[in-house]
């Protein structure tokens, strides 16, 4: 397939994408390299790509950044951020990294089961395991390494994992590594999950996220949480769209349901709404010294900076002490959400902070997003492999820091190109 770029230079870079580069004929496994460096060439020269452009200014509701195409410094709305609480930029946090950052120096220098593991690491681990009122916390340096860790290091070949079929890369992942036996059941639907977990014997362990990034959905979670359990499966419940966002006190989806104690495992992260970066499992004691030694994305990494560690101490402390942010951001995702219903904007499914707007044609999407952008408005365009096929969309992210102003403008941004476009009328 990838060869065709070559023979076929007249056709637009939209008649590719990924899958066209997967995989290749040839025995080298340089060879796709070319043809595909070929069309990832044509595709930025033509605006066929909107991704990576660099920043320079915190993920504040309004940015500076360097534009990819014709690299212009421009100033810009953003509604693109997982800065969910805008804490990545608060002063206390800033200062806390700081000290951090003159005690420690830079990073940890070493895995956290040799000489990479500080005090700073020791109290947050102690801060989250009370926070999610678990008996222990484990960290990891990012969310990807989190859910690839936890589910490679405790399933085993022959055991299931069955995860909704919407699960992030690093659930799916995770299972691959783990050489278990791996199935999807559609996406909240506790009906196929049945119909999978019927289907399997032996150790079974059900994969599931608080809120999808994606499509902005909430999972069913007490639906899903009965079939798991009738199967006698294990659930592990990622809630890194959702942790210090959902429930009366921020513990994630789990605790909107009230069945904190009813899931077994419980991932999250650090660089959506605490504004850093990393990732925890929370659980047993018995499930932490298990992944002491198992969870090889922790026990073969660096230790997550001390800098970022400390930085993240302070954003949890804040979410917990200033419960008026979560409100906030509910208030603002309110306000943005009844201005696109007033549009006739589809969103989807979407009922949190984040709202795709649904465009569907995966050839424009980014012309449109290149309308956005001169605009004035950074929204990031999504298309395969991150959603399927014919399913493109923008993706929208609330944060609390945002005012009804900026999501105003935004709306009024978006609808005016939209329907210049004829995507909405």
């Amino acid at each position: 397939m990838a060869t065709r770029v070559e023979a076929q230079t007249s056709m637009s870079v939209s008649d590719y994408d990924y899958s066209s580069f997967f995989y290749s004929s040839s025995d080298d496994p340089f060879a796709i390299l070319e043809p595909y460096n070929e069309w990832y060439t044509r595709a930025l020269q033509q605006g066929y790509y909107l991704f990576s452009q660099p920043m320079s200014t915190p993920p504040r509701g309004k940015i500076d950044l360097t534009e990819g195409l014709h690299h212009q410094h421009i100033k810009l709305l953003n509604l693109s951020s997982y800065n969910y609480l805008g804490l990545s930029y608060r002063p206390e946090v800033i200062a806390a990294a700081k000290a951090a950052l003159d005690q420690y120096g830079l990073g940890a220098a070493g895995s956290p089961i040799l000489s990479g593991t500080m005090d700073i690491h020791v109290q947050l681990e102690e801060a989250l395991a009370k926070f999610k009122g678990k008996e222990a916390a484990m960290v990891f340096p990012t969310g990807y390494s989190t859910n690839v860790g936890m589910i490679s290091g405790l399933m085993r070949p022959g055991d299931w994992v069955i995860a909704d079929q919407n699960a992030h890369a690093s659930i799916v992942d995770g299972a691959i590594l783990s050489k278990a036996n791996v199935r999807f059941f559609r996406h909240n639907n506790p009906a196929d999950l049945e119909k999978k977990l019927k289907q399997t014997t032996g150790k079974k362990l059900v994969a599931i996220e608080g809120v999808y990034s994606m499509d902005g959905d909430v999972c069913p979670l007490p639906e899903l949480l009965a079939v798991a359990k009738k199967y006698g499966a294990r659930v592990l419940l990622d809630e890194a769209h959702s942790a210090f966002v959902y429930g009366a006190n921020g513990r994630g989806v789990a605790e909107h349901y009230g069945l904190e104690d009813e899931v077994d495992i419980h991932i999250g992260t650090f660089s959506k709404a605490l504004g850093g970066q990393g990732g925890y499992v929370a659980g047993t004691r018995n499930l932490y010294n298990y992944l002491k030694g198992f969870a090889r994305s922790r026990v073969f990494s660096c230790t997550l900076s001390p800098v970022v560690a400390a930085g993240v101490l302070k954003s949890l402390e804040i979410a917990q002490k200033e419960p008026q942010l979560r409100e906030q951001l509910w208030k603002n995702v309110a306000h943005i959400r009844s201005r696109l219903e007033d549009e006739g904007v589809d969103v989807g499914e979407s009922t949190s902070q984040v709202i795709p707007i649904m465009v569907r044609n995966d050839r424009r999407i980014f012309e449109l997003g290149h309308k956005l952008l001169r605009a004035g408005l950074y929204l990031q365009p999504i298309i395969y492999p991150a959603v399927a096929k014919h399913r493109s969309r923008f993706r929208v992210s609330i944060s609390a820091s945002h005012t009804f102003e900026q999501l105003d403008e935004g709306v009024a941004t978006l609808v005016r190109v939209l329907r210049e476009e004829g995507i909405l009328v």
